[in-house]
């Protein structure tokens, strides 16, 4: 009988054998364990780590669905494209919130979160290859969402960096990129996608029409899918940078898909909800190979969300959501300030609930800072280079929790001797 390591090397994929538990959970598990000696300092564990609201829904969202739930036939099976209520209140959103015109039956697919849509359309356009050099390429931001990373390597395929800098005002040149990966030896006809992230998970950081204008007329020069993830579009507190569509641009459709996620928006990341739109043949084909995995979204949750997404008490509690986050904001701009932190409040970002700061220059890396505060403040922030190798030298916070246990953490940094310089 093989031993259960053999077995498991013997069962999974190369690619699958090297994949860690991802970090956000990984650092749960940590401070899980460290939770009592913390609490015993009168440091309970304060998590800036996890990108998820914590407020409560809509209460008009709740109240509906408890309503939904005793109707005939709501509890069967959903098919996976969606509901046709449900696609036509997408396209009803994408035109009221974006000015875009998207076909209910063509151009839109319903998704279980934005998360399992796009690991799903990664894994449908890799084909596995055991040679590095030799592998299907996707495009990446780099620092960018961690699960990118993950679901391009146990696809079978390889991520390739684009450099998100202060130095190109998270504005790469593509061309520039392209170069360089065949400088690096990868094979151009081996690239199928670029993945974009405005607003950016981890930056924060929004981009101009112009630049992703570029980025389409790139995309469609080499012939290469561009995937934009739109999880946070509905997250800003500045009308001078509210996220907009890529199919706001000319020459989007041609190339281009999008995702969205209800998550972030309505404070509803366990209901798992979210769509994909966009190029027509591609979504058409992304839904045959869906169709082969999954029955669809349960339908009350559906009825529901398809409900909120084009109603006044939707619009009211994302821009109520926003003010909250734009208060919290300024709370932990202001508190690190204190605490000699170099920001520009000309430059913080006012989209997403995410802070991206550099670590004290005493400090040799990232991972080393976050331990420290978590082991002595009870703190828990993401070491930057989660994010990929160019956050190295930075961590993210997650300014979600409640005002007064952000206060709590300015307040610990500076009796625990937290300060950047």
């Amino acid at each position: 009988m093989k031993t259960m390591a053999n077995l498991e090397k013997k069962l999974f994929n190369e690619d699958v054998m090297t994949l860690d538990t991802y970090i956000m959970f990984k650092l749960k598990e940590i401070t899980e364990r460290l939770k009592p000696e913390l609490t015993a300092r009168n440091r309970a564990p304060i998590s800036l780590s996890m990108g998820a609201p914590t407020a409560n829904p809509p209460e008009e969202l709740l109240d509906r669905l408890k309503e939904i739930l005793t109707e005939e036939g709501i509890h069967l099976y959903s098919i996976p494209k969606g509901e046709a209520f449900f696609r036509k209140a997408i396209a009803q959103r994408m035109k009221t919130r974006f000015g875009v015109d998207m076909d209910p039956d063509k151009e839109i697919f319903s998704l279980m979160g934005s998360k399992e849509g796009i690991a799903n359309l990664v894994r449908f356009l890799i084909t596995p290859k055991k040679e590095i050099k030799e592998k299907d390429v996707i495009l990446v931001p780099d620092p960018g969402y961690a699960s990118y990373l993950q679901f391009i390597k146990c696809s079978g395929g390889y991520a390739y960096p684009i450099p998100l800098t202060v130095e190109n005002d998270y504005k790469p040149d593509m061309e520039e990129v392209w170069n360089n990966l065949i400088k690096d030896g990868f094979n151009p006809e081996n690239v199928k996608a670029m993945i974009i992230n405005f607003p950016n998970n981890p930056l924060g950081a929004s981009t101009t029409k112009e630049y992703v204008k570029s980025v389409i007329d790139f995309c469609k020069k080499h012939e290469i899918l561009l995937i934009s993830d739109a999880a946070y579009c509905d997250l800003y507190f500045d009308e001078k940078e509210k996220p907009f569509s890529v199919f706001e641009l000319e020459g989007a459709k041609d190339i281009a898909v999008e995702f969205f996620s209800f998550s972030k928006p309505y404070a509803i990341t366990g209901w798992r909800l979210g769509w994909v739109c966009g190029n027509s043949t591609i979504i058409q084909r992304f839904g045959k190979g869906k169709s082969t995995i999954d029955n669809g979204i349960f339908k009350a949750l559906q009825k529901a969300c398809a409900e909120i997404l084009n109603s006044k008490a939707g619009d009211d509690y994302i821009a109520q959501s926003n003010l909250n986050y734009a208060k919290k904001q300024a709370i932990m701009v202001k508190g690190f300030k204190e605490l000699g932190w170099p920001i520009d409040e000309k430059t913080v970002p006012h989209t997403t609930f995410y802070l991206w700061l550099p670590i004290p220059p005493r400090y040799k890396s990232a991972f080393d800072f976050c331990q420290d505060v978590l082991e002595k403040s009870g703190v828990v922030l993401v070491p930057g280079n989660a994010f990929g190798a160019h956050g190295e030298g930075y961590f993210r916070l997650s300014f979600v929790c409640s005002d007064e246990q952000l206060q709590e953490v300015i307040d610990r940094f500076k009796a625990d001797g937290f300060k950047f310089n």
